[in-house]
């Protein structure tokens, strides 16, 4: 039986591990606030640059409605229209060839592999175009489309590199979507009497699709930025083309980079152009990225 003089030792001793637990959590509380305030600093800082420095052209109405046609570096004037056509035409035929394509191979990895030898295969490939850079996926489309077959220089092309970089950040993002959904689930549709290609349309694919979404997003995200592809594939063009499928074509960071090559920082004029560019690039991912995150919400199944 413990002793009534025990007691204010344990007490002593139970207060000071108290106070080391309290320092310790009170340190990685600290430490966890100091690291988001470090990762912010560089972000909120772009973001101020290009607003400050990209507002000006973005508020003119001309910067939305005309194209850079029969414009020189030293006559101001002009817009992104072209650029603009160009990049969201570019991304959504790549949207529309990569994410069925992608969301399907997710499916057989989680679903039907099981860990066979293609499935195995599948994601050893897959992991292998994650790191695959740009320049690499439009060198392969340049020499599979372009010298072998003979296809013109188009932004077909284009999509077909930013094909190859979008696909593994889909398969990705929805595999790991598809893996939290509860098996109970699957196990209870399937004592059901439902066939398994039903209980994944009906039960697996809705309980994650809103991670699905903002997975495709972001990967839409990051291919649109991409600049090496344009260069080798389509080339840039200061007027507007509709046809995806020939011809040389605007795009926003085909723009940035022709301004570059112009003069910015040198020359106001090109100067202007180049960071609103990359401010109405980021402003159309923000679109995108919030339109993706209603639509997540809307088409969410009720808890």
């Amino acid at each position: 039986m413990t002793s009534i003089l025990d007691r204010p030792l344990k007490a002593r001793v139970f207060t000071t591990v108290n106070r080391r637990r309290r320092a310790a959590n009170g340190m990685a509380t600290a430490l966890v606030t100091l690291s988001v305030v470090v990762a912010l600093i560089p972000l909120v800082w772009v973001l101020y640059s290009v607003l400050a420095k990209g507002l000006s052209a973005v508020g003119s109405s001309e910067w939305w409605t005309h194209s850079q046609a029969d414009m020189t570096a030293f006559l101001p004037g002009g817009g992104a229209y072209h650029a603009i056509v160009g990049t969201v035409m570019q991304g959504l035929v790549c949207a529309v060839i990569s994410i069925p394509i992608g969301i399907f191979v997710a499916i057989y990895l989680v679903e039907y592999a099981g860990g066979t030898p293609l499935g195995k295969l599948t994601t050893f490939m897959v992991d292998i175009l994650t790191g695959v850079p740009s320049i690499v996926a439009a060198l392969f489309i340049y020499a599979l489309c372009i010298a072998a077959l003979g296809l013109p220089r188009s932004g077909f092309a284009v999509s077909l590199a930013l094909v190859l970089l979008m696909l593994p950040v889909i398969v990705r993002a929805t595999e790991e979507m598809l893996r939290i959904v509860p098996v109970d689930l699957r196990e209870a549709s399937l004592a059901l009497g439902v066939a398994k290609w039903k209980t994944i349309t009906r039960i697996v694919l809705p309980a994650g699709l809103s991670g699905i979404i903002t997975g495709v997003m972001l990967a839409l995200a990051r291919v649109m930025g991409e600049t090496a592809p344009l260069l080798i594939l389509v080339g840039y063009s200061q007027a507007m083309n509709f046809d995806v499928f020939n011809g040389f074509m605007g795009s926003l960071p085909g723009m940035m980079y022709d301004q570059t090559s112009a003069g910015a920082g040198a020359n106001p004029i090109p100067t202007d152009r180049l960071w609103g560019a990359a401010l109405t690039l980021i402003l159309l991912i923000a679109v995108i990225n919030v339109g993706a995150r209603v639509l997540a919400k809307i088409v969410a199944p009720e808890s």
